[in-house]
């Protein structure tokens, strides 16, 4: 544990060694002010106050229905958690961050950022608007309530100093309290939830009440792995030489800390008297399923032994099934477990892109006591194995005591089952990973063979004839099943057309499989689907915005006679406004934004977001900064698809806060990497300059976009792209680049989409990485990234080695380490501080740039 503090300090001293002198170099002229936070190891910048305001500016709600459909509870979450609350002390255990002194989740999977806590609820009665604030505890830290199924109340989490607290709401008072002697363990998730019954909460609770295990320096002992010649790609799980990068155990005695911090007791509590009580033994529990009935439940418990290759989620499991109120036998404890369903091995060799063998996907039939199905791979799991069918579905019913039956076989990866609340009606998805196709069946699991018919048959690329979502809504069990009207569902969607997303409602009928659409939003605001109010399926409750509204419930009616807008079809429908929430930072409301779309040199459509700043006078010319994020497509036709919304409540975070300081900014620019999914990064670079100088030409052509003063920017593969343009192109003054991933055969198993080996297609890893081009980047180039990125594929030592690369050739680079952060910074303090380097960098390099050459401007002209 000492080793463990020390370690993290030492890092954090030294990065912010390695920071402040590149601080100090900063150019005066555009170097915001100053600020020490109170209790932070080091400095942080703040930018100017016009960006800071809207920074620290309260995020609008985001609306939850109640599953009567009588409330609708407003949810405001805190963007941004203090460097304080970031920098507490975690533990790293095989693929979870968690801080030992209250047993919270420090971080998601994978490193993407601390959860954020709830900052305010509030309660609005569908029938006449009245609000009721919910009072949430002093200096608490809340999760997203979870609502029961019959709407009476919610519970949450908090996030307490010594412990995660469990709290319940009334829904009609918004009254809270705490639940005593509840403290919830974390580490693996499903730590609550509700039971059937709706008035007892399945949870899983810190069991441990001894000292975690010491380890006297140098008693590990060597951390030893071992391979007999089977082939096991660890294309998911990178591995590195520093500390700073292994979230995966290390030794004897991160096997100890696993076992202590992961373990839980099963308990049920009653909600109205918060008497708990316990079930089973304390175990490693992983997944909690619960049946319809109750009583039973898919109890997924983890077991040694261990591997230092991998997460969690491929150790060694045995799934067994549960009664949860199994009494006790003469004089001894209750055992609960009434059946193992599977003993699953160690799955650290599971094929690139594939699925682990054995059964996986139980689900519970929700309009049946207690029916379980399950899937089982018939192609050994690798998607590169041909394979008539790849799945089987397994259905095994109460009492238990039979073999499990075969429902049905699936040609391509088994995706799920969709259950509605009509038992004869069930929806099952399956999925092509190499021709990036997908499949939706109708089926009756009693009747699979006659029943079984193709509903939806498209490429998992396809936006513009997407059919959108079942909408569904909760039985009276908690079970969350497609609503069925007749022989109809309802489904949702974004509705992407070539001039953006236009949210749509249909009704769909299964028999005839045509859809007949009740509502679509109009092109010039983003109104989408929450749900029912009430029983009456003609009353829709929508949230509803635009570029200069402020987002907002309102109530539409369905079938009302109005007047469409010209040229749109007469989804007739008249709305009132359920609430009227102000906008917090109209300062933002004078930027401007428009689709611009266009075609790439070759002919694909490609398309952008173009934002530009207060009081912007069309035809200057302004600096500009392009961010974008390349996607793979199978289809050309398909990566030409035009997605997003410019009708969208604009708000601003990270590089878009630039606008505010004069910039214009060429958004979610489209960067396809078209080809076949099994070799499209041949022509990776070829395709990243061909986007970008699409994009550029075509901004410049605009009358917007000066030439002569472009920069570039993105996160993660982004950031990558962005390292790969300056090096590959002459379109750019300046680059940044946060949380990257620059050298793929520290990648070597796959990276992204490609899913060769480096050994399989070494050209392509090379030509991919900037790292090997560092001497022919001269472009002025930003490098961020978190300290404590778990992203298996951005290591910070990444970012480290570019720069050190960079700089060895004599390049223009600077390299930011933001101390505690992960791949998606978290911190205000980190926040504000990424908009200060981005803001110093590009006023350096791109806005107060040199005249660049004659010849320069000649070749960067359109």
């Amino acid at each position: 544990m000492q080793g463990q503090h020390l370690l993290r300090g030492f890092a954090s001293a030294a990065l912010a060694i390695c920071i402040a002198p590149a601080a100090l170099a900063a150019p005066k002229a555009t170097a915001p002010s100053t600020t020490t936070i109170a209790g932070a190891p080091s400095a942080y910048n703040q930018p100017p106050k016009e960006i800071l305001d809207v920074m620290r500016a309260p995020p609008p709600p985001t609306p939850s229905l109640s599953p009567t459909r009588d409330r609708l509870m407003l949810v405001t979450m805190d963007d941004y958690p203090s460097i304080a609350k970031v920098a507490a002390p975690f533990l790293r255990l095989a693929g979870v961050r968690i801080e030992p002194a209250n047993r919270a989740q420090h971080d998601t999977p994978g490193g993407y950022g601390i959860p954020p806590c709830v900052s305010a609820i509030d309660l609005v009665q569908v029938a006449d608007g009245r609000q009721t604030s919910v009072k949430l505890p002093a200096n608490a830290c809340p999760r997203r309530p979870v609502w029961s199924a019959d709407g009476e109340r919610f519970v949450f989490e908090n996030i307490a100093a010594d412990a995660v607290e469990l709290w319940v709401g009334d829904a009609r008072t918004g009254a809270v309290r705490k639940l005593p002697g509840v403290r919830l363990n974390q580490m693996f998730g499903d730590q609550v939830q509700w039971m059937p019954d709706q008035k007892t909460l399945l949870v899983k609770l810190v069991s441990a009440h001894k000292a975690p295990p010491e380890a006297p320096p140098g008693s590990d002992g060597p951390g030893i792995q071992e391979s007999l010649g089977t082939k096991g790609q660890s294309s998911t799980y990178g591995q590195s030489s520093t500390y700073e990068n292994r979230d995966t155990l290390r030794n004897r005695h991160d096997e100890a800390l696993f076992d202590y911090y992961g373990t839980s007791q099963l308990a049920l509590v009653d909600v109205a008297s918060g008497r708990i009580t316990p079930v089973g033994k304390p175990g490693l529990y992983e997944e909690l399923d619960v049946a319809p009935d109750g009583n039973h439940a898919v109890v997924t418990e983890i077991r040694p032994p261990y591997s230092y290759v991998t997460t969690f989620d491929r150790f060694p499991k045995r799934v067994d099934l549960w009664d949860l109120k199994a009494p006790a036998k003469a004089g001894k404890a209750a055992n609960p477990v009434v059946r193992e369903i599977a003993a699953l091995p160690l799955a650290d060799r599971v094929p690139n892109r594939g699925v682990p063998t054995g059964p996986r996907g139980f689900t519970w039939r929700p309009t049946e006591a207690a029916t379980l199905v399950w899937a089982e791979a018939l192609d050994g799991g690798d998607p590169n194995v041909k394979a008539a069918e790849r799945d089987k579905l397994m259905m095994l019913k109460a009492p238990f005591d039979g073999a499990p039956v075969e429902i049905t076989r699936t040609e391509q990866r088994y995706a799920g089952l969709a259950w509605s609340e009509k038992p004869g009606v069930t929806l099952l998805g399956d999925y092509d990973v190499n021709r990036k196709w997908r499949r939706t069946w109708q089926i009756d699991v009693d009747h699979p063979q006659d029943s079984r018919r193709l509903i939806w048959d498209m490429s998992s690329d396809e936006h513009y004839a997407n059919p959108g979502t079942p909408v569904r809504r909760l039985l009276a069990n908690g079970f969350s099943v497609i609503r069925v009207d007749g022989d109809a569902i309802y489904l949702s969607g974004m509705g992407a057309s070539p001039d953006g997303d236009r949210p749509f409602l249909d009704r769909f009928d299964l028999n005839t499989r045509q859809g007949e659409r009740l509502y679509r939003s109009t092109a010039t605001s983003y109104e989408q689907f929450i749900g029912f109010a009430g029983n009456d399926t003609r009353r829709l409750l929508t949230w509803y915005q635009s570029a200069t509204e402020t987002p907002n419930a309102f109530v539409r009616t369905v079938g009302a006679a109005t007047t469409a807008p010209a040229g749109e079809p007469n989804y007739a429908s008249s709305s009132v406004a359920l609430t009227h929430l102000v906008d917090p930072v109209p300062q933002v409301r004078q930027i401007k934004k428009r689709l611009v779309k266009y075609k790439r040199a070759d002919g694909i459509d490609l398309s952008f977001t173009l934002y530009t700043p207060p009081g912007y006078q069309e035809g200057t010319r302004l600096p500009t900064i392009l961010n974008a994020y390349p996607l793979d497509y199978a289809d050309a036709s398909k990566a030409g698809q035009t997605t997003g919304s410019q009708a969208t409540f604009t708000r601003l975070r990270q590089y878009r806060l630039l606008l505010l300081s004069g910039y214009a900014i060429i958004d979610s620019a489209a960067f396809p990497i078209v080809g076949d999914p099994r070799k499209a990064y041949d022509t990776y670079t070829e395709q990243l300059v061909a986007n970008a100088r699409a994009a550029v030409d075509e901004a410049v052509r605009l009358g917007v976009t000066d030439p002569n003063r472009v920069g570039v920017t993105g996160h993660s593969h982004g950031a990558l792209m962005t390292a790969n343009l300056l090096a590959h192109s002459d379109l750019f003054r300046a680059g940044a680049a946060t949380s990257g991933s620059y050298n793929k055969s520290l990648t070597p198993f796959g990276f992204q989409n490609e899913r060769r080996s480096v050994w399989e297609a070494p050209d392509v890893y090379t030509k991919a990485s900037t790292f090997f081009y560092a001497d022919k980047l001269k472009t002025p180039l930003l490098i961020v990234h978190g300290a404590d990125d778990a992203n298996p594929g951005t290591t910070p030592l990444q970012s480290t080695k570019l720069y050190e690369a960079i700089r060895g050739n004599g390049g223009t680079t600077r390299l930011v380490m933001l101390p505690h952060e992960p791949h998606w910074y978290a911190a205000r303090e980190s926040n504000e501080q990424l908009v200060v380097e981005m803001l110093r960098w590009f006023d350096k390099y791109v806005k107060n740039a040199a005249p660049a050459s004659p010849a320069a401007v000649a070749k960067a002209a359109p």
